[in-house]
């Protein structure tokens, strides 16, 4: 079927190794959006059992518009591609693997209207996934939340309702979809959450593991830098380079005290950490001006916009 420009939701799904669910999932989103003006994007992020085939299958019953990419680059690369190709009014995401529950998203729609918001997260509550799976999650959550000073109970959710100016506002990549609601309340937009039903598992395997939970810990470092000196990288590169260079500069001003006194300090190990400090620090100072560097010439716009009048 063919996509319509007037659009109110557009549903957003990545799949890897998702056949067995996809039919039973768009017939429970058609379903769920019953009268409302609805359509898909599913993105097969390198698939290897017959994902696509199902896809082009659905894509005649249903106004759906189906992307395929020619080996696995991941969830955040998955998004990134669905968010440009969405064209409603409110961008819904959710995971292929019938565990979040489409029949959600209306009511998530519905708080987002009711209380201002952006975007609306969901909360598993009760969460249907193995302790192994549920710890981990748990702790990633509270450092997120202790980090940002954003506080949401499931920021790994993959069932979020979004604005589309919020949706087309974000860059993902790496494991940068674990923090959208992070990168949304950077860009001004406003973010809250809502407890969905979450549901098992009834095809295939979890696709994710500890060492995904890692990585995403390592996208949280770049998450807080970028949020703070994306603009401005001079004043954190800088910053550690000053406080070095003056820590140097101390040592090596008491040295040349001693020096002067007719004192020995060649072969003192406190004259070498003096010189390293310096040196260690104008290194510093130079990558933050070639951050700005950069900046100058491939300037980005600091700035987004939330809302426009007509």
């Amino acid at each position: 079927m063919n996509i319509n420009n007037d659009i109110l939701i557009t549903v957003v799904i990545p799949a890897y190794n998702e056949a067995e669910s996809l039919r039973e999932l768009l017939a429970e989103i058609s379903e769920a959006m019953g009268k409302k003006s609805w359509n898909a994007v599913i993105i097969d992020d390198g698939s290897n059992d017959g994902t696509w085939d199902t896809i082009s299958d659905l894509s005649g019953r249903y106004p759906l518009k189906g992307l395929r990419f020619g080996a696995n680059r991941g969830k955040a690369a998955a998004l990134a591609a669905g968010f440009d190709k969405a064209d409603g009014q409110f961008i819904a995401t959710l995971d292929a693997d019938l565990q979040d529950d489409p029949a959600e998203i209306l009511p998530m729609m519905d708080i987002m209207e009711k209380e201002g918001l952006d975007l609306v997260s969901g909360w598993k509550k009760v969460r249907n996934d193995p302790a192994g799976k549920r710890l981990p999650s748990k702790i990633f959550n509270g450092v997120v939340g202790l980090t940002t000073g954003i506080h949401l109970h499931d920021f790994n959710c993959g069932l979020k309702v979004y604005r589309k100016a919020a949706a087309k506002s974000l860059e993902l990549y790496g494991e940068m979809h674990r923090y959208t609601p992070v990168l949304a309340f950077r860009n001004g937009f406003k973010v809250g959450e809502k407890a969905v039903n979450h549901r098992p598992r009834k095809h295939g395997q979890s696709k994710y593991g500890l060492a995904r939970f890692f990585r995403g810990y390592t996208d949280l470092i770049t998450v807080l830098f970028l949020g703070r000196y994306s603009y401005r990288p001079l004043h954190f590169f800088g910053g550690i380079g000053t406080l070095l260079s003056f820590v140097g500069f101390v040592i090596n001003i008491y040295l040349s005290i001693l020096w002067i006194g007719g004192e020995s300090i060649g072969s003192r190990p406190l004259l070498l950490m003096g010189v390293f400090l310096m040196l260690a620090g104008f290194q510093f100072i130079s990558m933050g001006l070639l951050g700005e560097m950069i900046l100058r010439f491939n300037p980005r716009k600091p700035y987004t916009i939330t809302s426009q009048t007509k």
